[in-house]
């Protein structure tokens, strides 16, 4: 983590720290390149749950701890005795999956700190964030057809919505790792950064995300959710509250006057 936190919460393997408008969560296995554990799994659920209740956290940054992986995807080592029967794999796959709806679902945005390995599990959780920047020693991969493992309907889906179906194909059928140029190119990630500049270049972004206004934020990234949904799926009234809602904001008041005051806004959220 690159700010010194504010408050957090340490368990062995997922750092949570909050840090004035910014919350951090940090896979904290680094020994095995951050391999998401069951534990693992259930603490991003309720790490997510706790930064959307703190009206203080304006966007949320997700990263892996010791410098050579994001996460190299799902602990493999527990897969013997955890995910092995049929009741146990449906019972992983349901901690699992609740992990990957609450970051997408967390109406605040969220940015993947992405340096070394980011493989399997850890992209699918990279791939649920709304932003993500990149190191440019990163690596990319899902080497599900490698280990015999399937992929579920809802877990695909941000992969083809990112990349298209012909671009996550290629990823699929391969199993091979992408460089960050790769990952860019494919429109896998935001940008590539020096591995140096990685952590300030994500603050900065972060910071920038806090400073406007948080209806207008929520707002632009439930609405472009609804947009990726199937046309049957799409709640097109949500999507005009919500635009209404931007407008008749104490916060759109405060824009206004402060660019005609040539000043900062100070936007309040309400």
């Amino acid at each position: 983590m690159s700010k010194k936190p504010t408050s957090m919460e340490k368990t062995d393997k997922l750092l949570v720290e909050k840090n004035q408008d910014t919350g951090y969560l940090g896979f904290n296995q680094p020994e095995k390149h951050n391999a998401i554990s069951l534990e693992m799994w259930r603490g991003i659920s309720q790490a997510m749950d706790n930064f959307e209740s703190d009206s203080r956290v304006k966007v949320i940054v997700v990263s892996g701890e010791g410098g050579r992986a994001f996460s190299s995807g799902a602990d493999i080592s527990q897969f013997e005795a955890k995910r092995s029967l049929a009741s146990e794999i449906e019972a992983y796959n349901s901690v699992m999956t609740l992990a990957y709806r609450k970051l997408t679902d967390i109406p605040k945005p969220t940015i993947a700190r992405i340096g070394g390995y980011c493989m399997g599990g850890g992209l699918a959780v990279a791939l649920c964030c709304d932003l993500r920047l990149a190191s440019e020693d990163a690596r990319f991969g899902i080497p599900a057809a490698k280990l015999g493992l399937g992929y579920s309907y809802e877990s695909l889906r941000p992969l083809v919505n990112c990349v298209g179906p012909i671009r996550a194909k290629e990823i699929l059928f391969s199993a091979r790792q992408f460089s960050a140029q790769e990952a860019y190119d494919m429109g896998l990630i935001n940008s590539i950064r020096n591995k140096t500049d990685l952590a300030q270049s994500v603050d900065e972004c972060a910071q920038a995300i806090a400073e406007n206004a948080p209806l207008s934020v929520k707002a632009f990234k439930q609405i472009v959710a609804e947009i990726g949904k199937d046309p049957n799926d799409r709640d097109l009234n949500l999507c005009q509250h919500l635009n209404d809602k931007c407008y008749a904001s104490e916060d759109y008041k405060e824009g206004r006057k402060a660019f005609m005051e040539k000043r900062n806004p100070n936007f309040s959220g309400s």
